[in-house]
């Protein structure tokens, strides 16, 4: 086996480091600037290098270590692209979110009183029925997977569900009149209208 491929070293002296960073510097820069953002760039270039350091002993000598960099660059390329993409995706589904105004402080005492008799109301109710409200508000579980956890027929769970929101409105008086100048779609949704 040749030796010409890698020639194994230790731990890189500064001055030795320094070289190499001197020689490649601009070509590595190059390459990432090519295919990155500016900002990236700087970045996956910074972890080109700090690979080069950390793998030193393992990088070929002479003609053979730019394009060594060059394979580590390529990954480091790859890495930051994809986290690019990611952080893109999460952005757009932040952005299409609903976004609600902050309610006025007056809205915001009303719908902490609504809180507050809703509770009560739900607390009110048989642990069972709690239960039904529960899987279906807070878990999101639809009729059927509620049927499924609580180990009962569809139609079943279909009534339970019916029966326990109709106690629910009767013990909150839910079906009681809006005061006026409040637009309850706008109060469900946190903003004024």
């Amino acid at each position: 086996m040749s030796n010409t491929r890698h020639m194994q070293r230790q731990r890189p002296t500064e001055a030795e480091f320094q070289v190499i960073y001197d020689r490649h510097f601009d070509s590595v820069a190059r390459y990432c600037l090519r295919r990155l953002p500016e900002h990236a760039a700087q970045d996956a270039v910074s972890e080109v290098f700090l690979a080069a350091w950390r793998r030193f002993d393992s990088m070929p000598t002479g003609d053979g270590s730019l394009p060594w960099l060059y394979g580590v660059a390529r990954n480091v390329v790859r890495n930051a692209s994809r986290s690019q993409r990611r952080s893109m995706r999460l952005s757009a589904k932040s952005k299409a979110q609903p976004h609600y105004p902050e309610p006025s402080p007056e809205l915001q005492i009303i719908r902490n009183e609504q809180d507050a008799e809703l509770v009560a109301a739900l607390e009110s109710l048989k642990p069972d029925e709690q239960e039904v409200l529960r899987l279906r508000a807070y878990e999101g579980l639809s009729v059927k997977q509620i049927s499924l956890a609580l180990g009962c027929s569809e139609d079943a769970a279909k009534k339970r569900v019916s029966r326990a929101l109709n106690r629910l409105r009767k013990a909150a008086a839910i079906d009681r009149p809006v005061p006026s100048g409040i637009n309850p779609r706008a109060t469900e949704q946190g903003g004024e209208q």
